[in-house]
């Protein structure tokens, strides 16, 4: 039994804990493990940590629970990736209220050079499952990684197209990995584990709520550069995903539709309300994203690295020994530079077009 993740996994048993009080339990505590360990008094110490927390925590036996999932998560070749891994979303980690633990089985790569994540409503028409593939088969020479929610409608086209166009594609659900939800999507799901794979927060036993659904939207809007609305009501878990984007600084985007089609309703008002940018094709997208390919003669990019400084070059090469977008506060410490000195070098590197600026202060050549 890994006895560290079982202190990793035990954490958000425990009654009262969410993901945003686990991770100020664990920053105060040193490890999930000593927080399980603390006394109550010294817990009452922490900021927002009061009686009724601190009784869950020193009261509570629940660490049985954490060896059952931890028992099913290798019996079924899942993946526990806590917060604080080196393999754990980076993008997602930017969140303040990211999972404090994903549970995740496929072999895609969660911290791609570029993700996008497609979502809409569950009675998708004809013209939104063929913007779905003109999207998408669009988004094919970019390497992008598809991420959408496994339901019905524009979910499924998303996930279908990608795996038409050869695009990796992973379906963030609002359950345990022990089931899949609609069933109907059981075949899709297995498909998808050979070119992509199915992440949720929750462990196994977990049955759908509605109350997960939101949960499962903060991680779909966590983990993209960008989230594009293919077709939605005016309300609905797509124009969700859409507002948490929006508040993540994460990149929106909305297919138009006529005026009078219901379904149109919720891309053209999040038009309107300018959280999200209209397109109608991947290369507005691509575009709209900085993602087109520019020609550039090797001559020219190898005099452009030798004029660098020293401080930039180190840079340059904490970027290069990734293989997705850095956050600046990573690259910093790798760089081992003050915010406000990178800061600097980073604004010199863009303007000179050697690396580029994404959303939530990440970076990449």
């Amino acid at each position: 039994m890994n006895k560290e993740l079982l202190y990793k996994i035990g954490i958000t048993f425990i009654d009262h804990v969410g993901d945003v009080t686990s991770k100020v339990l664990i920053s105060y505590c040193g490890s999930a493990e000593a927080v399980f360990k603390e006394k109550k008094q010294n817990l009452l110490k922490i900021p927002a940590i009061g009686s009724v927390v601190a009784e869950a925590i020193v009261s509570q036996d629940i660490l049985h629970l954490a060896e059952k999932e931890i028992a099913f998560i290798e019996k079924n070749n899942i993946r526990a990736l806590f917060y604080l891994d080196k393999e754990y979303p980076l993008r997602l980690k930017q969140c303040n209220d990211c999972p404090v633990i994903l549970y995740y089985k496929g072999n895609a790569d969660l911290n791609a050079q570029r993700i996008v994540a497609m979502v809409g409503t569950r009675n998708a028409t004809d013209y939104g499952k063929k913007m779905c593939d003109t999207i998408v088969d669009g988004l094919k020479d970019s390497g992008a990684l598809i991420i959408s929610g496994l339901a019905y409608g524009i979910d499924a086209a998303s996930h279908k197209a990608a795996l038409k166009f050869g695009l990796p594609t992973v379906g963030v659900v609002g359950h345990g990995l022990d089931s899949i939800y609609p069933a109907e999507h059981h075949n899709l799901a297995q498909k998808m584990l050979d070119n992509g794979g199915l992440l949720s927060d929750f462990t196994s036993g977990t049955k759908l709520a509605p109350e997960n659904f939101p949960k499962r939207n903060r991680i779909i809007a966590g983990l993209s550069d960008a989230v594009v609305v293919v077709e939605s009501k005016s309300a609905g878990g797509a124009i969700i995903t859409a507002d948490i984007a929006f508040s993540y600084s994460r990149e929106v985007f909305a297919v138009p539709g006529r005026s009078e089609d219901i379904y149109s309703q919720g891309c053209n008002k999040l038009i309107r309300q300018n959280k999200a940018g209209l397109i109608q094709s991947a290369d507005e997208l691509l575009d709209s994203l900085g993602w087109k390919e520019k020609t550039k003669k090797k001559k020219a990019q190898v005099q452009l690295f030798n004029d660098l400084k020293p401080q930039e070059e180190i840079i340059v090469k904490v970027l290069q020994s990734q293989t997705a977008p850095m956050h600046i506060d990573d690259i910093a410490i790798q760089a081992n530079l003050s915010p406000g000195n990178l800061s600097t070098y980073l604004l010199t590197l863009e303007f000179a077009g050697i690396l580029r600026s994404l959303p939530g202060k990440m970076y990449s050549l």
